[in-house]
């Protein structure tokens, strides 16, 4: 088992790691059981230290929130317009992290993410509030995004291209939205046009090498506990864990971007290499040198922005939108540091 402090990391990440615990100990109530209180104590120390680690957005991207019903109750989107996309504008259904029980669409790191990918990207990009565990476990949050991905690609008030539609996320919300691709291969509303898979677990089961070396003092040491908090006791439902799904064919070409000291990393790349074998086109992006959470360091941490950039260039690619390079690559693997 490694730890943080033997990889010779950027001064900026251990500066990341040492503000984070510092923090946690003026917040008491994260050390409360998975609800409200706890979620709303993970929301403050997000906050505090993505207002010094994330660089902000640029203005000329529009912000909006709009409410749509769902099947639990209202449902909030929020809205990212950069300048000059069309009226029927390339559009992604992004999902936050946070461990299935916490992230919002409000958060400081998700909505400069979010405004900065929109931009660089050239797509429209609206971020859903997703049911929460453990009040609302699996499916909840799956059938949030299958109702949200219908009326976006119907109702044109929202103005999409429904033929450049699509669904990513971030770590949870990254399963939530391989889980509704999957779940979407049978329905008949219009195809989705792309995955995008952000530190994804793969599986919600330990995966590799990796989840044995950095399973702890990484960021994820109660991995298994919030698997529980989302899935109930039990067995794993399989439609939860993308890796768990015999037959992956029939999904839409997906980028899949995997953090090098990051105990996903393997199921990430695992699920790369079935999606290949089950015939979808797949871009990999390894980010080096860094860790689960630290590929939203853009105030402080060069190898972030950089990653975030090829992140957006893929994005444009796939989506065909100005933004593409003029050679774009839409499958293989690269590095990026």
């Amino acid at each position: 088992m490694s730890s943080p402090l033997d990889l010779g990391l950027d001064p900026a990440i251990l500066e990341w790691a040492s503000r984070i615990e510092a923090a946690a100990r003026e917040i008491p109530d994260l050390r409360c059981p998975y609800g409200p209180r706890r979620r709303a104590a993970a929301a403050r120390l997000s906050d505090a230290i993505a207002t010094w680690s994330t660089a902000e957005a640029s203005a000329t991207v529009a912000i909006s929130d709009h409410e749509v019903d769902g099947p639990g109750g209202t449902l909030l989107l929020r809205r990212y317009r950069p300048e000059g996309v069309p009226d029927r504008a390339p559009t992604q259904l992004f999902l936050h992290g946070g461990g299935f029980f916490a992230g919002s669409v409000h958060e400081i790191l998700n909505d400069r993410l979010c405004a900065r990918r929109a931009q660089d990207a050239g797509i429209q990009l609206y971020s859903l509030d997703y049911r929460l565990a453990p009040e609302h476990r699996y499916p909840a949050a799956v059938v949030d995004t299958l109702t949200a991905l219908r009326i976006l690609a119907d109702d044109p008030r929202f103005g999409v291209d429904r033929d450049r539609l699509g669904v990513g996320g971030n770590s949870a919300g990254a399963a939530i939205a391989a889980s509704a691709a999957l779940a979407a291969r049978g329905l008949h509303d219009g195809p989705i046009r792309h995955l995008d898979l952000e530190v994804v677990p793969g599986a919600l089961a330990p995966i590799g090498d990796s989840a044995r070396r950095y399973a702890s003092g990484f960021g994820l040491d109660d991995a298994a506990a919030l698997v529980e908090v989302y899935v109930g006791p039990g067995e794993i439902p399989i439609g939860a864990s993308p890796l768990d799904v015999d037959d992956l064919s029939g999904l839409p070409a997906t980028l899949i971007t995997v953090a090098q000291y990051d105990p996903l990393r393997d199921s990430g790349l695992a699920l790369a290499q079935r999606l290949r074998d089950a015939g979808v086109r797949v871009r990999v992006l390894r980010g080096l040198g860094h860790l689960h959470g630290t590929v939203g360091l853009t105030a402080v941490l060069p190898p972030a922005v950089r990653l975030q950039n090829a992140h957006s260039l893929a994005l444009a690619a796939a989506y065909s939108t100005p933004m593409a390079p003029d050679e774009p690559t839409l499958e293989g693997d690269d590095d990026v540091a």
